[in-house]
């Protein structure tokens, strides 16, 4: 099976870079080493090194797995939840 790289806007793809630096952060304001992260998440470095990088190609579940081992599986819950714009399409068509 051919695997397709993601091409993001660069203001997209800005906004995964900030998500990585962000995952970087927290495994640092943890005191936790790569290795430990990685292996915790059951992924390896060089996968992590690219999630941490906002490598927008990598599985969202290794994603996910990396948010669990830091414990933001929360954070990891909220996204897509306030659907606003969604919501107000959804009022239109009950008029």
């Amino acid at each position: 099976m051919n695997s397709k790289k993601a091409v993001l806007l660069p203001k997209y793809q800005k906004i995964f870079e900030h998500l990585g630096e962000n995952i970087k952060l927290a495994r640092k304001r943890r005191k936790l080493t790569a290795e430990q992260v990685s292996e915790r998440a059951g992924i390896n470095r060089t996968t992590l090194y690219r999630i941490e990088k906002g490598d927008p190609a990598v599985a969202i579940g290794s994603y996910f797995n990396v948010f669990r081992v830091l414990n933001l599986e929360d954070d990891f819950k909220r996204l897509a939840v306030d659907d606003e714009f969604g919501r107000k399409l959804q009022d239109l068509d009950l008029l």
